[in-house]
Order: C-alpha cells, then sequence, then structure tokens
C-alpha cells in the first residue's frame, strides 16, 4: 500500500482547511487519504496529531471570519475555571450576530449574539469574547455554585507582604458595572444573584466551595478570603485562605501541593506561628469536601468552639 504524499510543510501536524490546502497545491485525491480526517465540513486534521486547542478553533474562524469564538471554548482559551464536563467536550462554540446564518456544522455549537467592540478580544489571533462577556454567556451552562467559582477567579487580586501581587483578571467593579449595564439579556439574573456572593482575593476553586458550603449554614459567622494574621504591631505573619477575625479561626485547604516535604516544612513553621498568634486553624482536605458539607461543618464548628464561639 502506498502511502500517502507527505503534506506541504504549514499543514503537517495542525488542522487546515481545504481551500488552504489548494492553495498550497494539495489536490483533491490527496485530501481524501486515510491519514486525514473530517471533523467538519472543508476542514481537515492530520490523524495523529497532538493539536492544541488555539489550533483546532483557527479553521473555523478562517471559514466563518465573522464569527467569534464564545462561551464554553472562550472559557477554556481564557484559562478560566470549568466543570470536567466542558473542560474536555468536543464541541467548539461559535457566535455570529444576529441576521446571520447559524453555524450548522459538526462538532460547532452555533449562537447567536450581538457584541459591541469592547466585548471582543484577541487570543493568538483569534476573535474570542472578552472574560466578562464570556462569564455572562457562560452562566447558561453553570450551576449558580459553578458561576461563583468561575466569578472568584476572575475578580481574584491581593498585595500581600511576600511574592507578587495578584492583579484580577477583570476586576470587581468592573465586573459587576458591565453585568448591571446589561438588560434583557439571556441569564443575566443569574449573574447579578452570583455577583453578590464573589470575594475578592481567593487563590483556587476549592477554597470558594469551601466558603460557600459554609455559607450554607445559618449560624456560621463569615469567613473571607486572605485574611492577615497580624502581630501585636500590626505586622502580617500570615495569610489564610479563610478567616474570620471575631474568633481567630482560619481555615486552610490542603491540597495536592501540600504533600511535597519543602511545602510540609513551611506548613509545620505555618502551623506554630499561627497559634502563637493566637489564632485557632482548621484544616480541610479534598477528602473532607467529599464527604459532604454537614461533615465539614462540623469540622469547622470544633475549631470555632476552641476560640469561644457558640451557635446561636
Amino acid at each position: 500500500m502506498r502511502l500517502p504524499k507527505p503534506l506541504p510543510r504549514p499543514l503537517e501536524g495542525q488542522p487546515f482547511t481545504v481551500v488552504e490546502a489548494k492553495m498550497l497545491g494539495v489536490g483533491t485525491e490527496r485530501l481524501r487519504a486515510s491519514d486525514l480526517r473530517t471533523p467538519s465540513r472543508s476542514i481537515r486534521v492530520p490523524r495523529g496529531s497532538a493539536t492544541n486547542l488555539v489550533n483546532s478553533c483557527r479553521p473555523y474562524l478562517d471559514l466563518l471570519p465573522d464569527a467569534v469564538i464564545s462561551h464554553a471554548t472562550a472559557a477554556r482559551l481564557h484559562g478560566l475555571v470549568l466543570p470536567r464536563r466542558l473542560a474536555e467536550e468536543h464541541v467548539l462554540h461559535l457566535s455570529r450576530g444576529f441576521g446571520k446564518g447559524q453555524s450548522r456544522r459538526r462538532n460547532v455549537v452555533g449562537h447567536r449574539l450581538e457584541l459591541s467592540p469592547e466585548e471582543k478580544s484577541i487570543i493568538s489571533g483569534l476573535a474570542v469574547t472578552g472574560i466578562a462577556r464570556t462569564w455572562l454567556d457562560v452562566a447558561g451552562l453553570l450551576s449558580l455554585e459553578e458561576l461563583i467559582v468561575m466569578g472568584d477567579q476572575i475578580v481574584s487580586e491581593h498585595h500581600r507582604n511576600f511574592g507578587p501581587p495578584r492583579l484580577p483578571l477583570v476586576p470587581l467593579q468592573e465586573l459587576r458595572a458591565f453585568i448591571e449595564g446589561k438588560h434583557r439579556v439571556a441569564h443575566v439574573r443569574k449573574c447579578r444573584s452570583a455577583l453578590e456572593r464573589l470575594r475578592v482575593g481567593v487563590d483556587s476553586p476549592p477554597e470558594t466551595v469551601l466558603r460557600l458550603m459554609l455559607s450554607n449554614d445559618p449560624q456560621m459567622p463569615e469567613f473571607v478570603p486572605n485574611v492577615a494574621i497580624c502581630d501585636g504591631s500590626g505586622e502580617p505573619h500570615i495569610w489564610t485562605d479563610l478567616g474570620c477575625r471575631e474568633f481567630r479561626t482560619c481555615l486552610e485547604y490542603d491540597g495536592a501541593h501540600h504533600l511535597t516535604p519543602e511545602q510540609q516544612a513551611r506548613d509545620h513553621y505555618r502551623d506554630l506561628k499561627t497559634a502563637e498568634l493566637g489564632w485557632v486553624q482548621v484544616k480541610i482536605s479534598k477528602t473532607d469536601l467529599a464527604r459532604g458539607q454537614r461533615y465539614v461543618w462540623a469540622k469547622v464548628r470544633r475549631g470555632l468552639a476552641l476560640a469561644g464561639w457558640r451557635p446561636s
């Protein structure tokens, strides 16, 4: 069996359009060869190529130059946290303006959006909805909790007395103004509900999940992200994942990075310093979260009780 002729170098190992291939001299028979697959009309992908999301999206925009990558695909390109069902989906979300034909292609979910220039951005040369607009559009695909987790990531910022500052993807006030400026847009009410529960300073999705769990206990005092534990002179020594100043109780989420010997050594010092400064520390693990909110409530309540809290 004769091997197919090698493709021109610009087409090797990545998706391409039939038009692009023909411009490079690739004939119709070569485009039908078994080493190429057809994910959608007029697009070819070399079999076995390890392509990334940017390269997978590019041919679709070449064929639909007025389209914009949106919804969950835009969220993935922006690096926003998504539940696994969306982070690993095999379809692309493309949006076109009203009055344009809706894209009806295999492996494509078509949407109609009317977007201002400020609601678009460019990632690796691809037209993509901006982060604020993406958060609004993806709200229809997420639960309220999932939307809050993504929102916390978008607005997260902090300026600590060590390490570089963390800057928000979109400042909270800017995100709030964007959502409040939308009327009669799908899912805007859901985003407004989520906005009221966003908090600045969260470092990871499990911290948001933990915070939301605790907020479901009507007797629990509020824990807020990124609380500084200071000495008598007001100098911060420890920055907690979540803290309650009223009862001097802090929560630390123990992720996988806490298992390294170096991190464990730092954690031991941190544990001693937290106690020395008069705070009660409660550590929460992935296993704790999996056991459910009542288990987590009981564990946090024990820490609060040590600090003098009593349920009303």
